[in-house]
């Protein structure tokens, strides 16, 4: 039986994980140390753990500056023509680009899609596109 240790993280994580590439994936959790014990002696596998262990020494944050904190709903990168033809761009979107109040963009037309180009003071302009392209 596998012995209890402390879990691998970081660059160690990485490097172990590289090394066990050929086992599969529950073991190569297991080998890392995470696992636990129940009290009949079986093993448990604790594969979310591990993933969020390797994902967090690759560098991807887990729960990035202004994460869900409970209240709202989550973005679903969709919106919908109101009954008055408007389309409405949530906050959520807005503030992940870092738009701010009064900041311009040109609307360009395409066929199913609306292109949104960002007039910044820099001539420099972002493209933010809605709808499907072809």
């Amino acid at each position: 039986m596998a012995e209890q240790q402390a879990p691998l993280t970081g660059k160690a994580l990485l490097q172990k994980v590289k090394e066990l590439s050929h086992l599969p994936r529950r073991e190569t959790a297991k080998t890392c140390g995470y696992f636990t014990k129940a009290k009949d002696n079986s093993i448990r596998v604790n594969l979310t753990d591990f993933y969020d262990a390797v994902l967090a020494a690759k560098g991807v944050p887990l729960d990035p500056e202004g994460a869900k904190d409970g209240r709202g709903r989550e973005p679903t990168y969709k919106v919908s023509v109101h009954k008055n033809g408007q389309i409405v761009i949530g906050s959520t979107y807005t503030q992940a680009m870092g738009l701010k109040a009064g900041d311009e963009f040109e609307i360009k037309l395409g066929y199913k899609h609306i292109h949104l180009k960002q007039i910044d003071d820099e001539s420099e302009m972002e493209t933010i596109s809605i709808g499907e392209e072809e």
